[in-house]
């Protein structure tokens, strides 16, 4: 291929630098005719100085990544997937996922690099997301049919009470009522987001977190110290705005209820940090602006068994918690097309609150 024919092609790979994956095109040889911006950023290296230098001297293995260019370029391979790990300048080694196909508009052959960190952490999202949906269909359907006989049950025992003539038998049939009452509370919760239209209106983030901060000071006076580290340039954006108060109070009271040795200690800290993420991914989407709001303790972390079960309806790491809050907490972000991450070990808890902003 010419010079110029290189020059005319690597303009038609300038799409590429708006993905967030690595992107190079390169010949069957292993010259790299164009790298996008991300492959840059990773590399720590400019465009000048990737173009025309050997791709595989950039791979702990290159003798492994120069025998897929040579099968995919000759047509034996329309694409080829392998694990690698890349050199970059002055960093550490990055795994990553590679993916060698053959480009549509000149004889090269495109190479995706995917960090397997990244790879990983969509793969997470998406069964999140699947989880979610799935657990939201189970409660619906599973309340409502607690919901019906519950009611019968409860106004069965109030019509034996008042048959019952010996007041010492009537302690059972207040046994009943209350456990349906309970029941009834239990099954009014699970079925609360999806009771209510979702009332979308212009917000600031920063009112969500100031009235959490006075509700969680108020139930927590002593022992107790809240962080607010805010970024006040955030702008506002369409959203509900007691649903966002109801899951951030939701992460923030399960912080504090975690806390509770620490607050007995007087040095739990809670930290409520609002920051603008820029270019970031999360839904299978990427969102050129998002909100980040944080919830961060000092607490003793999330037990590792509990880890990937903590967004579970109706699992607790607390004695008599109801295993609902975080449950909750994620269906509200999600009908703001956000997510949750968390990130625990032992002293500091990090939950990420991601929701796209215009």
């Amino acid at each position: 291929m010419t010079d110029g024919k290189v020059a005319q092609a690597a303009a038609g790979f300038q799409s590429f630098d708006l993905l967030s994956t690595l992107i190079a095109v390169v010949r069957c040889s292993g010259v790299v005719c164009f790298a996008n911006a991300a492959l840059e950023d990773a590399l720590g290296l400019s465009r000048r100085a990737i173009v025309g230098s050997h791709f595989t001297a950039y791979f702990a293995q290159p003798t492994l990544l120069q025998t897929a260019l040579a099968g995919v370029g000759c047509g034996e391979l329309a694409v080829l997937r392998l694990e690698a790990s890349l050199l970059r300048f002055g960093r550490d080694t990055l795994p990553v996922y590679v993916t060698v196909t053959r480009t549509e508009i000149s004889d090269d052959v495109m190479v995706e690099l995917t960090p397997q960190a990244q790879q990983n952490r969509h793969d997470r999202e998406d069964r999140l997301i699947e989880q979610a949906q799935a657990h939201k269909n189970l409660i619906r359907n599973l309340a409502h049919e607690i919901k019906n006989p519950l009611g019968g049950i409860r106004g069965a025992a109030q019509l034996l009470e008042m048959e019952i003539n010996q007041p010492e038998l009537s302690e059972y049939t207040q046994v009943i009522i209350h456990e349906a009452d309970r029941l009834q509370s239990l099954v009014d919760r699970l079925l609360q987001p999806h009771r209510y239209p979702h009332q979308v209106a212009d917000m600031n983030i920063h009112e969500v977190c100031e009235r959490v901060r006075s509700l969680i000071e108020a139930e927590f006076a002593t022992g107790l110290k809240v962080v607010r580290d805010y970024d006040v340039s955030i702008p506002e954006f369409r959203g509900d705005r007691e649903q966002l108060i109801q899951a951030v109070l939701n992460i923030a009271r399960n912080a504090c209820q975690a806390l509770s040795e620490r607050i007995g200690q007087g040095d739990a800290t809670l930290t409520l940090q609002t920051r603008i993420a820029r270019q970031t991914t999360f839904g299978k989407h990427r969102y050129p602006l998002a909100l980040e709001l944080r919830v961060i303790d000092n607490g003793p972390g999330i037990p590792e068994a509990l880890k990937d079960r903590i967004f579970y309806p109706l699992v607790s790491g607390r004695e008599g918690g109801s295993g609902l809050g975080l449950t909750l907490a994620q269906t509200f972000v999600q009908q703001h097309q956000g997510l949750i991450e968390c990130d625990s070990v032992p002293g500091c808890t990090d939950f990420k609150i991601l929701i796209p902003l215009p």
